[in-house]
């Protein structure tokens, strides 16, 4: 695997949401064992006092060892080794669980010796209380312990339940960090799958450019060579024919000369060869070409100077301009008018190309710029185009540290295309 720059950063951001999580599962371990060791704390001292009491009452010594025995997290066998009845360690279980504030369901059961067998106590809730669903009470759940005579046994059937509550907080944290970890896996799984298809089409979209040049240049030099022939000159119909081939492969060659400009920008290939040059020379060149292309087309431009010098590929700004303003006859009125107006702007300068065609629709204006993207149009359905153009136009002007809008005229109609350049770019 290839680390590059978006690699390091997606594995450097997997390891520190992982190590995240794991240092909350350690806090969640610790939390846990924490109240595992404070609830038996609790409980212990509680029994540990009930035993107490019953001694004082019976005024005999208390063993040396604890007579307390953990069987389970949830079950606490007492050996009392003395005499008690069963409603007074009710009494006294009742107030030393409220004592040390045992919220929690609790169960016990006395040990019978005339029958030999543990008796069921009472089931008691978390606020003290009897309980006299029988769905709730568990009778097997004591058994005898051999040797012992006179003891009590103690059981919690919501310990688990108790822990889970008391780490309520803990738990949906950790649950918040496994769905941020689940939600950037399966973006990184995106992304990197968007970045492969990216390289494909760009493969793809180089690729197939370059096979349909081979054919075409071949094709421009056969019918170049063809039309210059006496016998297709003296054949005006042979002669129109070629012209058509000659055009539209000269127009099927920009498409295609568009299309690599595009990729190479977009790629990074594309190196940009900035020079100082004046920008009337290059607006006076756009407006030169696009009348001669179009010739039903009245194109004005006005400069408030012809001094202004920018530091720029000029290359790429004679494609962007002229392609602003082809955009703006093929979709203009039958009658299209375009002004070009260059003024300072802001810091900078500013590039104005306005037209008197029917605008666009707002729902539409704001996608203009993305690559592929074409404005559905009744009455242009003829005019081609594979909605890249104005998408590298945006793509030279940001390489440039340039900013480009549109927006639509009002109240009069047709839009205006604005380029700002600013003062860095000025020579």
């Amino acid at each position: 695997m290839k680390f590059n720059k978006l690699n390091i950063i997606v594995f450097i951001g997997l390891i520190a949401i992982i190590g995240v999580i794991t240092m909350q599962l350690i806090m969640l371990r610790e939390a846990y064992n924490f109240e595992r060791k404070e609830l038996g704390d609790k409980i212990h001292f509680a029994l540990q006092d009930v035993v107490s009491k019953i001694y004082t009452d019976n005024s005999t010594e208390p063993p040396v060892d604890s007579p307390i025995k953990k069987i389970a997290d949830d079950y606490y066998v007492v050996n009392v080794n003395d005499q008690f009845e069963a409603g007074v360690l009710d009494y006294y279980l009742k107030n030393q669980f409220l004592k040390v504030k045992l919220d929690m369901d609790y169960e016990y059961a006395v040990y019978d010796c005339s029958g030999d067998e543990m008796v069921y106590g009472e089931y008691i809730n978390m606020e003290g209380q009897q309980v006299t669903n029988e769905n709730l009470k568990c009778v097997n759940c004591f058994t005898k312990r051999p040797g012992l005579v006179y003891y009590f046994a103690v059981r919690f059937p919501k310990m688990t339940h108790s822990y889970l509550n008391s780490l309520g907080q803990y738990w949906i944290y950790t649950g918040v960090l496994f769905l941020v970890l689940v939600i950037y896996v399966y973006s990184v799984f995106l992304l990197l799958k968007q970045k492969r298809y990216t390289e494909l089409q760009k493969d793809f979209i180089n690729n197939m450019t370059h096979e349909f040049k081979t054919p075409l240049s071949s094709i421009l030099i056969a019918s170049n060579y063809a039309v210059k022939q006496h016998e297709i000159e003296d054949n005006p119909k042979l002669s129109r024919y070629l012209k058509i081939i000659i055009d539209q492969s000269n127009k099927l060659n920009q498409h295609i000369e568009r299309i690599l400009s595009v990729a190479k920008s977009d790629s990074g290939i594309g190196r940009l060869e900035k020079k100082p040059f004046l920008l009337a020379d290059t607006l006076e060149l756009v407006k030169e070409n696009a009348s001669i292309k179009f010739e039903k087309a009245h194109i004005s431009l006005t400069m408030d100077s012809r001094e202004h010098r920018v530091n720029a590929d000029e290359f790429h700004i004679y494609n962007i301009l002229y392609n602003v303003v082809e955009n703006a006859i093929k979709y203009g009125t039958e009658k299209p008018e375009v002004f070009i107006n260059l003024k300072p702007g802001g810091k900078g300068l500013l590039i104005q190309v306005t037209d008197n065609g029917p605008g666009i629709a707002p729902e539409h204006i704001d996608f203009v710029f993305d690559r592929f993207y074409r404005i559905p149009r009744e009455n242009k359905k003829d005019v081609e185009g594979f909605g890249i153009g104005l998408f590298y136009v945006k793509k030279i002007c940001e390489l440039h540290g340039w900013k480009i809008t549109i927006r639509n005229n009002h109240p009069t109609a047709g839009v205006t295309v604005s380029i700002e350049i600013p003062k860095n770019s000025l020579a």
